[in-house]
């Protein structure tokens, strides 16, 4: 049986994801003292950039494992 390619498209939006929420962090960080009001719209931005990031790794690893099943059976 062909072996499934990995889907570097959902993994490089997990990426993708994974880099705005580290900018949107940082945001956080310098606006913590200044703008609590930017500041906390950054958190829940970078929140919701990491549960984007984990549903994109959570479909690449079900796949694999989907994958995996139905070649060993």
């Amino acid at each position: 049986m062909a072996q499934q390619q990995i889907d570097v498209n959902q993994l490089n939006q997990a990426k993708g994801s994974v880099s705005l929420t580290k900018e949107l962090l940082t945001q956080a960080i310098e606006k913590s003292s200044s703008d609590q009001v930017m500041a906390q719209e950054a958190i829940k931005q970078a929140a919701a950039e990491i549960a984007q990031a984990q549903t994109s790794v959570s479909q690449v690893q079900s796949a694999i494992m989907t994958q995996q099943q139905s070649q060993s059976e």
